[in-house]
């Protein structure tokens, strides 16, 4: 296929990597996991940093890395794009001439270059701030220009390391949307390494799970966390994830609605998950009546002890924390139908890349 194959395996004393995936055009790819679980390691032989013992590193036919072959492609000929924690912008250089900075060692002219440079100063929202150096940018503002940045140079492979991880809890929900809202643009393969679910849920068609160096589990973002085969994933998940389409405030899953804060503009019968922790949810035999809350019926599939908490999961993958005593009180067990019961303020609303399935 076209896009993005990647076969490939490492090994140094202290850690090995095995990775086998596929990323098609345009598709963005989350790869999650602890830290330490090979993320960072991944993306360096990507971008060429790392040469694996063994392995194929291919885009669009084009082998960028053949051990067998003996080929491998230097960083700087790939065409890479990256946006990684920090924005490791040039402090002697202005926003705009940051972000003109690739099409100018490409051969492009200072005109084209600025052109280019105003278009993703533009896209990214920050057009009004080309004449301002880092030091003049707030994290967000300068985050935004690293994007500009990263794409300014047409990349044919988008990596995204982190991306909100240094963002402070104002600037990361904007940087989520905008990240949204720009990539579903994008013609490119694209593949983010984060430690937050949520990111994957808002940004990613599909999702990998590395754990030591392996691939546990990968598969569309919806159906692996809100189905996840492993404990490891489900664990890493750590949230309840509803997958439909857009409507009246809420998310539409078959005939049910389920309503919650919108974080981002959607259109109707766009696609959209509904987000929320197990410790929103709370348990009951009936179904509540005269209570603006979302009610959703499940059956007990098993009860997980979790600290000062029983965690309740659900035959459909969602999970409610509950306290023992309501356990007891309830006389839960699994098989059992029960109602999980959600207040609207406790869920969120996202916007979520086309063909995801609902949970």
């Amino acid at each position: 296929m076209s896009g993005l194959r990647v076969d490939v395996e490492l090994h140094r004393a202290e850690f090995s990597l095995r990775a086998d995936f596929e990323v098609a055009p345009g598709e963005v790819l989350a790869v999650l996991g602890h830290n330490g679980a090979g993320k960072s390691t991944l993306l360096s032989v990507l971008a060429g940093q790392l040469v694996p013992d063994r392995g194929v590193v291919e885009l669009d036919g084009t082998p960028w890395l053949d051990t067998e072959r003996r080929v491998h492609v230097a960083t700087h000929r790939r065409g890479v794009g990256l946006l990684a924690q920090q924005p490791l912008l040039f402090p002697n250089l202005t926003a705009r001439d940051n972000v003109a900075f690739g099409p100018r060692a490409a051969g492009a002219s200072r005109a084209r270059a600025r052109e280019i440079a105003e278009h993703w100063l533009t896209e990214t929202g920050v057009a009004e701030l080309g004449g301002r150096r880092p030091a003049r940018l707030s994290g967000g503002q300068a985050q935004r220009v690293a994007l500009a940045r990263a794409l300014a140079g047409d990349p044919r492979l988008l990596m995204l390391d982190e991306p909100l991880a240094a963002l402070d809890v104002d600037a990361a929900p904007a940087m989520r949307g905008l990240l949204h809202q720009v990539l579903r643009r994008q013609e490119t393969p694209t593949v983010l390494v984060t430690h937050d679910v949520l990111d994957a849920v808002v940004l990613a068609d599909r999702l990998l799970v590395l754990r030591d160096g392996r691939i546990v589990e990968q598969g569309p973002t919806s159906e692996v966390l809100s189905r996840p085969r492993e404990a490891f994933t489900a664990r890493l998940a750590g949230l309840n994830l509803l997958a439909g389409t857009a409507s009246d405030g809420g998310v539409r899953i078959g005939e049910e609605i389920i309503s919650g804060r919108v974080v981002e503009e959607l259109d109707a019968r766009e696609p959209a998950a509904a987000v929320f922790a197990p410790a929103a949810v709370a348990v009951h035999r009936d179904r509540p009546h005269g209570s603006p809350r979302n009610a959703l019926p499940v059956t007990v599939a098993a009860l997980e002890p979790r600290g000062d908490v029983v965690r309740v999961r659900a035959e459909s993958g969602l999970a409610a924390d509950v306290t023992p005593a309501a356990v007891a009180e309830l006389g839960l067990s699994a098989g059992e139908d029960v109602w999980f019961v959600i207040k609207a303020t406790e869920v969120a609303i996202h916007p979520v890349p086309g063909g995801s399935s609902g949970a």
